[in-house]
């Protein structure tokens, strides 16, 4: 039984060095965005290098983060974790030395796998480092601690691209992995199930992967109209058809299709994907609306973005207590809907926009939105399954959270007309932006009405600390234990 009590040395160098892993990762998912712009000026590239820039980090998390939590339940969670520390590191450095748009692309693709690594574990170590007494504060902390850091990220990335320089918004990577590898080499206890009878869905990993990539690049290239990108959309699809099929015959499956038995389940999901389709494209969006229509400096616009992932730091417990009181269904209908109008209350923020008059109001109704909205959906999809599967639930739900964001940040420039050199011009912008948060608004209203029609049951008290104190706005949060018999 883990035994590491949180007031000791040893219990505070732990806390230390996970929330500086989880933090890298969550960081990079919100100051990356505010860069584009400098980063599509300095590197001259155009609206799809931006997208790919994005999404190659999205695409390789996406894909495998199911396949890192388990390689550190078998070859101890340590291990992984700093595997994964390190080599996040190692290629945020070749995104900071990137020349030109490819290499940075290729370079975000290998963060990607890094963070796959390190995310599932953190949380993780937490969970198998600390006594039973404990477990609760720390995971607190750790929760605490990584949504101030999502919190201000955008404001570190802004500040970075205005005063180092964009390349600093992955630099910065480097100095914490050089201070978090080495304690938790020296502090953190090795953790893992010893179990190694199961194999791992290699195949299964390939194939969701594949499929994303090539329906990822149809979308983004869908606008040349050729007929790599017709044969890219087929294979997609097909790759797709695939990772079902293989993960359906498998007897170890990285995804068991059995989970989706659960209505409730599926349902959360169903919504998942619409809430978190809408917010990758938003944020993708609204931190170029801010620079390049509204003028604004990175550092400005990176702290106009303060309020959402504020108003979740300080109030997300409170939504959890009133969705255990409530039930999920009213906070997931609810949720979307105030989500939906704070993105069209965006319409308003054009050149000159007011930040008081017109940005301050749409992001403090989002905010609740999401408030509203996020701790009911994470103990929604804790509670639709077995106890023993809560680990395996809230990887997969994390998994379509993502994937949903960069199907989103692939598809909403296409869907809402915005073309190759649009982030060059503020009036093309500013009028595809308004398409595109229209669109982000009805995927919104559809998810608001799959809740309402499908989300029954009442939640099972979800008071995990993970579900109700955080700041992320990318995905929900991961749930530390791992379904046991899977994955291991």
């Amino acid at each position: 039984m883990p035994d590491v009590r949180l007031a000791s040395p040893q219990g505070k160098w732990i806390l230390l060095t996970t929330v500086l892993g989880s933090s890298m990762a969550l960081l990079d998912s919100t100051v990356v965005n505010v860069a584009l712009p400098r980063i599509g000026r300095d590197l001259d590239a155009d609206l799809a290098a931006l997208q790919w820039t994005v999404n190659a980090y999205l695409l390789t998390l996406a894909g495998l983060i199911l396949l890192g939590g388990s390689l550190g339940d078998r070859y101890g969670r340590r291990k992984v974790f700093v595997l994964g520390v390190v080599w996040f590191a190692a290629a945020s450095l070749l995104c900071g030395l990137a020349p030109n748009a490819g290499v940075l692309v290729a370079a975000r693709a290998l963060q990607g796998v890094g963070g796959a690594l390190l995310t599932p574990g953190s949380l993780a170590l937490i969970q198998a480092s600390f006594h039973p007494d404990d477990r609760g504060r720390a995971v607190g902390l750790w929760s605490g601690f990584g949504g101030i850091g999502a919190a201000v990220g955008p404001f570190v990335g802004g500040w970075l691209v205005d005063g180092p320089g964009w390349r600093w918004v992955f630099l910065l990577n480097v100095p914490l992995a050089l201070v978090c590898a080495p304690i938790a080499l020296r502090h953190v206890p090795e953790s893992g199930d010893g179990r190694t009878h199961t194999r791992f869905d290699v195949l299964g990993a390939v194939l969701g992967a594949l499929a994303l990539a090539l329906v990822t690049y149809a979308l983004i290239e869908a606008r040349s109209g050729s007929l790599v990108v017709a044969v890219s959309a087929v294979a997609g699809v097909a790759a797709g058809v695939a990772f079902v099929s293989v993960e359906k015959r498998r007897p170890d499956p990285m995804m068991p299709l059995g989970i989706f038995a659960s209505r409730q389940f599926t349902a959360v999901n169903l919504v998942t994907l619409c809430v978190y389709a809408a917010f990758g494209g938003f944020f993708f969006l609204a931190a170029l609306q801010l620079q390049v229509v509204v003028g604004w400096s990175a550092l400005q616009a990176g702290t106009a973005l303060l309020p959402t992932t504020a108003l979740m730091l300080l109030f997300s417990a409170r939504s959890g207590a009133l969705a255990d009181r409530i039930g999920p269904r009213v906070p997931l209908t609810v949720g979307p809907l105030l989500c939906a109008a704070g993105m069209l209350l965006m319409l308003r923020v054009g050149p000159d926009a007011s930040y008081l008059v017109d940005v301050v109001p749409a992001l403090l109704v989002l905010g609740a939105g999401m408030v509203l909205l996020v701790a009911p959906l994470t103990a929604t999809v804790l509670g639709s399954v077995d106890a023993s599967r809560a680990g395996l639930a809230s990887g997969i739900n994390n998994a379509a959270a993502r994937a949903a964001g960069l199907i989103a940040v692939a598809a909403l420039p296409l869907v809402a007309g915005m073309g190759e050199e649009a982030y060059r011009s503020p009036t093309a912008f500013d009028s595809a932006f308004g398409r595109a948060m229209v669109v982000c608004a009805g995927v919104l209203v559809v998810g608001s009405a799959v809740a309402f029609t499908t989300v029954r049951s009442l939640p099972p008290g979800c008071r995990k600390p993970e579900c109700r104190t955080h700041g992320a706005v990318m995905a929900p949060p991961l749930e530390g234990e791992r379904a046991r018999g899977r994955l291991s």
